[in-house]
């Protein structure tokens, strides 16, 4: 075993001992490829700054990244960002200001915390839409239309799009930017009890201009090269950190490597203003110019849907990468997604912290034995309410288990179509569906197997606090067959389950679950599905005491600090 140090007060001409470590992380991965075999890099405390994404490949193999001390209690504090300290003023109006080049955000973070874009809810005055974007009869005093951005919120109650605005005039006329505005008059087209829409409506929301500041946010003035920021009362010298780097991590075709006891943070993703636009359909899915496929929903009623959606890409991403470990990480503060993998085989993410994220925590697509175990997930989906806390998509004996979701704004975890042997068991997921409809606690879709023997368990969870109107705590949507439902418990949702849907549920079994109120459909259950052994209890002192041993099995295996 050869052992590597790191510190941001290092020296890359040094050897890399405890006493005198490198620098830099890629002078690191440079030595462990000379050093060949087993390596632990152990990174000291302080903030690892990368200027670039951190490109590990199949010669970093059998390579450690650590936090010092990982696994005792001097275990030292690294992050890994990429982000970059501004230095600014304050102006005569007390706006904090900072020319910052040809750099652009949507993120930025003051004192160590994420702070919100300054923006306003809608448009003002009479709106209406035009071929090229929209109109109002009230007067704009916007000062850099071009960096402004549009959240369409609901335009199906599981979507929220991005758009970025092309140029505004005083007088209220607003050129959207195009490809975006056009694609989404045939991604948003639908028909719905005799009611039809097409394109997007006009904005919920109106984001990144210097007019729309408030205390705590702040505005990046494009045209001008200038960022604004509006301090809190209690800040005197705010310390600014823009994220610039969209990816911290990439890793490809990697095996056998692991990272442990770090912090990845402070990334932005710059797509949603682009002129490609954010035309979201469900969960991480966006449109990026592909064929639109009509999904007929009832009778009478269909929608257009992206046929090959992209997936919002993640911080720290692995590609084709083979037993390759997170354990005890943190990911916060991140523009996108936090971990996400496609292909390879045999993941581990445990006992990591997931906060603080523009969208989902874990994103797992096409890969083999994934376990998702034991990780603490909240307040994620801030800029991308559609995004889960957890999704898997297309996995072979996936395993999603003892987490605890928390406080995310649509589904807690999603498991869509898979080649079989998903396994969604003992979660503790709270509080979910804050902001989008028609989602649930637990949400799985689509073909799960081929058989009995292959086929997708939900066992152990406990879903409780769905919000919005129009859910359900535990949804098995959307031709989902090959599932057992066993031995769950569901309170405090709009609707407990559901088994109804559309296509319809076949080879489907809810077995033993607990709930507060009756699943739609289990008075008349259809024929894919069977429905025995389950307990109503209304009564909520009633159903904790009936429940109390699921309970104390669901949720995290180790206590948080």
């Amino acid at each position: 075993m050869t052992d590597f140090h790191v510190s941001p007060a290092g020296d890359d001409s040094a050897a890399g001992t405890a006493d005198h470590p490198f620098r830099t992380l890629e002078h690191a991965r440079r030595a462990a490829r000379a050093a060949g075999g087993d390596v632990t890099v152990h990174l000291r405390a302080g903030t690892h700054v990368l200027t670039e994404p951190f490109e590990l490949t199949e010669d970093d193999s059998r390579v450690v990244y650590q936090a010092f001390g990982f696994g005792t209690d001097a275990r030292e504090e690294a992050v890994i960002s990429g982000g970059r300290v501004l230095t600014g003023q304050r102006g005569p109006d007390g706006t904090w200001l900072a020319e910052v080049g040809d750099l652009v955000t949507r993120h930025l973070v003051v004192n160590g915390r994420r702070v919100e874009r300054a923006g306003v809810d809608g448009l003002p005055g009479t709106v209406r839409r035009t071929d090229t974007g929209y109109a109002t009869d009230v007067a704009l005093d916007w000062r850099s239309p071009a960096g402004v951005e549009f959240v369409h919120r609901g335009v199906y109650p599981w979507t929220e799009a991005r758009t970025a605005v092309a140029s505004a005039t005083p007088d209220g006329e607003i050129t959207m930017a195009q490809p975006a505005f056009g694609w989404a008059r045939e991604v948003y087209n639908s028909e719905w009890d005799g009611h039809g829409s097409k394109g997007l409506p006009e904005p919920t929301r109106v984001e990144n201009d210097p007019a729309f500041l408030t205390p705590g946010t702040f505005a990046l003035d494009r045209a001008r090269h200038v960022l604004h920021y509006l301090p809190r009362p209690d800040e005197d010298e705010p310390h600014v950190v823009a994220p610039v780097l969209e990816v911290l991590v990439r890793a490809t075709g990697v095996r056998d490597a692991a990272f442990r006891g770090l912090t990845f943070a402070d990334t932005t993703w710059l797509r949603p203003v682009s002129d490609r636009g954010f035309l979201h359909y469900h969960s991480n899915g966006f449109h990026d110019g592909g064929a639109i496929g009509r999904v007929d929903v009832a009778e009478g009623a269909w929608l257009t849907v992206p046929e090959e959606p992209a997936q919002i890409p993640a911080a720290v991403q692995l590609h084709g990468t083979t037993g390759v470990r997170f354990e005890g990480c943190r990911f916060t503060r991140l523009g996108s997604t936090g971990l996400g993998a496609t292909g390879g085989a045999d993941l581990v993410v445990r006992g990591c912290d997931f906060d603080t994220l523009a969208a989902s925590a874990v994103s797992v697509t096409g890969t083999r034995k994934a376990l998702v175990e034991d990780n603490l997930v909240g307040h994620v989906g801030l800029d991308h309410s559609g995004s889960a806390g957890i999704t898997f998509l297309d996995t072979e004996d996936g395993v999603i288990t003892h987490n605890h979701v928390h406080d995310v704004p649509h589904n807690g975890i999603v498991a869509g179509p898979s080649r079989g042997g998903t396994r969604i068991t003992h979660n503790l997921v709270t509080s979910t569906m804050c902001v989008l409809a028609d989602g649930g606690g637990v949400y799985l879709s689509g073909p799960q197997g081929d058989s009995s023997r292959n086929g997708a368990v939900i066992s152990g969870n406990v879903i409780e606090d769905t919000r919005t109107p129009y859910n359900f705590g535990l949804y098995t949507d959307y031709g989902a067959t090959w599932v057992e439902v066993e031995g769950n418990v569901v309170a405090r949702a709009d609707n407990t389950a559901v088994l109804h849907v559309h296509p319809p549920l076949e080879h489907v079994a809810y077995r033993g679950n607990f709930f507060d109120a009756d699943p739609v459909g289990s008075d008349a259950v259809p024929d894919g599905v069977t429905y025995e052994g389950n307990t109503t209890i209304a009564d909520p002192a009633g159903l904790a005491a009936a429940t109390a041993a699921i309970r104390a099995r669901a949720g995290l295996l180790t206590t948080r600090a």
